[in-house]
């Protein structure tokens, strides 16, 4: 499979590194700048066609040689794939848990590709999915049998408006991050959403504010970095006295920082991607999403417990038996701490195993108890968290649903 990863890789960097966009575009510019050539001097329309034919073969050719390898690569790949799960067993459609489930299905692909940044393609995709909704509609109303249907992408009522320029917003936000380091507009979007960040006990303003700080100081000078210290941190100096004093007190060991206790903040080469990672949790947690995409969780999981699926069917096969039980898996699958998600939840407080009746209920500062619980400290007030200093109200609660 490392072989197959590598030539997948080598695929992706090669269309995201492709120039054709670019090319076409010169083209165009082109046949632009001659047609307002010709429309502003008639006579010379054929020196200027001349002129132009040799560029453009130019780039056609240029763009058919990058196409060609394209699909060499392509072609490729796909002989690759062929020979590794050519004769595999694969299971059949009866094994399909989520077949009566399609909006679940194209709910998780359009939010998976609009959390990639492939918005033309999700705005395809969801013009695709409403067009054949609104013929099922149409047919159903014909035969006399209209009935309610659910949203082709599973975007009821509670689903957020704007979702599409939301995620366009935090694309963009990342890509000034991971490919710019460029922290502003993300510490822009932090301030602007400081409260509803701090009632979750969010510290992503903080630490974007941090390694602005640690930028200064390293690619400029010490003297800049004080200088935004004392501007920028005034609000942060009741939660975060500690972490200050201690990036001020790198101050006195500006010459020989290499050498000081404080070398690994200054010098962390993943810096940028955790802090791209937080931002990332917390713009979808403000949407009431994931903080990773279930397309991409499921896929990866279903990829890890495959092969024991697999080999456990071809026992079932040779021994004439079948599993029964419904809606659970027939062997143990070990799966990574990232993809271990449990049904049920023991509040901290009562001790007791929550229910439908007394449902678990998640606090503004991000801690989770039984509303049972959250009832007996609170008496219909403002109560303390039993886990953080951090106050809230009953009201403020959400349900979190398991």
């Amino acid at each position: 499979m490392e072989s197959i990863q590598k030539d997948h890789d080598r695929l992706w960097a090669n269309a995201r590194q492709s120039k054709f966009r670019g090319q076409a575009q010169d083209v165009i510019d082109a046949l632009q700048r001659a047609r307002d050539a010709i429309a502003e001097d008639p006579s010379k329309a054929a020196v200027t066609l001349a002129k132009l034919q040799n560029p453009i073969k130019t780039t056609f050719d240029a763009m058919g040689q990058g196409l060609k390898e394209k699909n060499t690569a392509q072609l490729k790949y796909g002989r690759a794939l062929d020979r590794i799960f050519r004769d595999k067993d694969r299971p059949g459609d009866e094994e399909e848990a989520i077949a009566q489930h399609p909006a679940l299905v194209n709910r998780a692909i359009y939010l998976h590709m609009l959390r990639e940044g492939l918005f033309d393609v999700a705005a395809t995709f969801a013009e695709e999915t409403d067009a054949k909704h609104q013929a099922q509609q149409d047919t159903a109303r014909r035969h006399g049998t209209d009935v309610p249907m659910d949203h082709p992408l599973g975007l009821d009522k509670s689903f957020p408006a704007g979702m599409e320029q939301q995620f366009i917003k935090m694309y963009h936000i990342l890509v000034d991050l991971k490919e710019k380091h460029n922290l502003q507009p993300a510490i822009d979007w932090a301030r602007q959403n400081s409260k509803v960040l701090e009632d979750r006990g969010s510290n992503l303003e903080f630490e974007l504010c941090r390694l602005k700080y640690t930028i200064l100081f390293v690619e400029q000078s010490p003297a800049h970095a004080l200088i935004y210290a004392q501007t920028d941190f005034q609000n942060f100096r009741g939660r975060y006295m500690t972490e200050i004093s201690q990036m001020l007190a790198a101050q006195a060991y500006a010459s020989n920082l290499a050498d000081s206790p404080y070398a690994g903040r200054f010098h962390n080469s993943a810096s940028f991607d955790e802090v791209a990672q937080a931002f990332s949790k917390e713009f979808c947690s403000l949407l009431e999403l994931s903080a990773d995409s279930p397309l991409y969780l499921a896929a990866s999981a279903g990829a890890i417990a495959l092969p024991q699926l697999l080999k456990l069917r071809q026992i079932q096969k040779l021994k004439h038996t079948e599993w029964t039980s419904v809606g659970e898996m027939p062997v143990e699958t070990p799966l990574p701490q990232a993809y271990q998600f449990h049904s049920i939840f023991v509040c901290p407080v009562s001790k007791e195993q929550t229910t439908d009746a007394n449902p678990p209920m998640m606090l503004p500062c991000g801690h989770v108890i039984a509303q049972e619980s959250m009832q007996r400290l609170s008496k219909g007030a403002k109560f303390k968290c039993p886990y953080c200093p951090v106050e809230s109200h009953p009201n403020n609660a959400r349900r979190v649903f398991l």
